[in-house]
Formats: structure tokens, C-alpha cells, sequence
């Protein structure tokens, strides 16, 4: 099975426990994306790639979060995650919304990813650093619409989402602050700490991104690894994931 019909598959199996789409439905579309073909799925042979987007501005805590949740899911499951820090373009060191310095090694590489997450920050300065200089870069936008890895936004990073055109028609949330833009630029807004549209994750306020973390170790690798990664933790995940049926 290809890396983007596992995606898709999975969106599936999300459905199926939601009571949208039936268990036999999921199988019976997975067994068919798969025939003639060797069925695969995340593990330590086949990691899920994620790539956490960098960018002067970004907030400390909506990037920290999956990189501390997903590495230690990576490292928990022997290698069944990999995440990789990435800039928009060269590898630099970033400055982040309180001064933190992170050097980022890699330069954002979309065929290298199959989620990419966009964090929040600086949404109101509009004139400083933080997502409005990713939204008015109209190249990187492109790019971003024509990538194949499943967007996540944290907090105000689904604004940069929103201006690439990927939660327009559909279902999304963000931060408290930022929902009535969002809404008016043509997503429906759920009031959900996670909302999950299938090729589409999108999360909350600022702390969100630890249960939008958690819910994709959940959705890709199982509950098994989550609960587990949540006792090392010491987390305990709070609000609703919402899941389109």
C-alpha cells in the first residue's frame, strides 16, 4: 500500500469509530487500495514522517509540544515516528515569540514529509514576526497548497492553513482569538479542543498541541502507544477531539 492510501485509510478507520462510515467499509476500501500490492502501516520499518514548521515568531509552547509528544512516541515505539524541525526555506536559527533560539537544521522538503505541522504566533502582530509573514509569502503558499502531507495546524498556524486555501468548505478550529476570521474566510468553526476533518487536523489554543499530538500517535500508531506516552507525561488529555462522521 502507498504511503498516501495508508493516509487515507486511516481517515477511514477515524470515520469508522466516529460511526460515519462502517468498520466493513474501511476494511473493504483498504483491502481495494492495497490489492496487487504489499500492505503496510507505521512502524519502526515504515515510520510516519512529521515535520514541525519553524518560522521567526513561531510560539515556544505550539511547536514544543508535538516535538516532545511525537519524539517521545518516536522513541517509545522504537521508531515508528520520526519528527524532524524544518524552516520554510534554508536551515537557520529561529527566533522565537519570548527570544528562545532553535537551530533548525533542515529546510522544509515536502515529498520528505507525510504530516506537516504548522504552529501559531505573532498572529497579532501583524507587522512583526510570526504567521503573517507566512501568510503574505504567497510562494510558500503554493507550496503549502500543493503539498501532500497532512496539513496540522496549532492555534493560529490553521490561519496560514486558511490562507493557502486548505480548511475553506471545511470543518477546523483555532485559537479563541482568531475564530471569527477564520469563519470568515469560509471554514465552519467547531468549538472543539481537536478537530479532525480527516485530511485535515486542525487544533485549538496554545496548549492544544499536546492533544493534537497525542490524538495523531492515537490515530496512527494506536491508544496503546498514546496511553503509555501519557503516563511517561504525566498528562492527562482534556477537551473534545471532534471527528467528521
Amino acid at each position: 500500500m502507498e504511503r498516501r492510501t495508508f493516509l487515507r485509510a486511516s481517515t477511514l478507520s477515524v470515520g469508522a469509530a466516529a460511526g460515519g462510515v462502517s468498520a466493513a467499509s474501511a476494511a473493504s476500501a483498504a483491502s481495494a487500495a492495497s490489492e496487487g500490492s504489499t500492505a503496510s502501516a507505521v512502524s519502526a520499518a515504515n515510520p510516519l514522517r512529521v515535520q514541525v514548521l519553524m518560522f521567526d515568531g513561531v510560539e515556544e509552547q505550539d511547536f514544543i509540544a508535538p516535538v516532545e509528544v511525537l519524539g517521545l512516541a518516536g522513541r517509545m515505539s522504537g521508531g515508528a515516528l520520526t519528527t524532524t524541525m524544518v524552516t520554510t526555506g534554508r536551515p537557520s536559527t529561529v527566533t522565537c515569540t519570548y527570544g528562545t533560539k532553535v537551530e533548525v537544521a533542515k529546510g522544509w522538503s515536502p515529498h520528505e514529509a507525510d504530516v506537516l505541522v504548522v504552529p501559531g504566533g505573532g498572529y497579532t502582530a501583524k507587522d512583526g514576526p510570526g504567521v503573517n509573514r507566512l501568510i503574505a509569502d504567497q510562494g510558500f503558499l503554493r507550496r503549502l497548497a500543493a503539498s501532500e502531507a497532512l496539513p496540522v495546524g496549532i492555534c493560529t498556524g490553521v490561519m496560514v492553513l486558511s490562507a493557502a486555501g486548505l480548511t475553506k468548505g471545511r470543518n477546523a478550529t483555532t485559537h479563541a482569538g482568531a475564530k471569527a476570521d477564520l469563519a470568515a474566510q469560509g471554514t465552519t468553526v467547531i468549538d472543539a479542543r481537536v478537530v479532525d476533518d480527516g485530511d485535515l487536523v486542525t487544533g485549538g489554543g496554545i496548549t492544544s498541541g499536546l492533544e493534537v499530538s497525542l490524538w495523531l500517535v492515537e490515530r496512527f500508531v494506536g491508544a496503546q502507544l498514546t496511553q503509555r506516552v501519557e503516563t511517561v507525561l504525566e498528562y492527562e488529555r482534556r477537551g473534545t477531539v471532534w471527528r467528521r462522521n
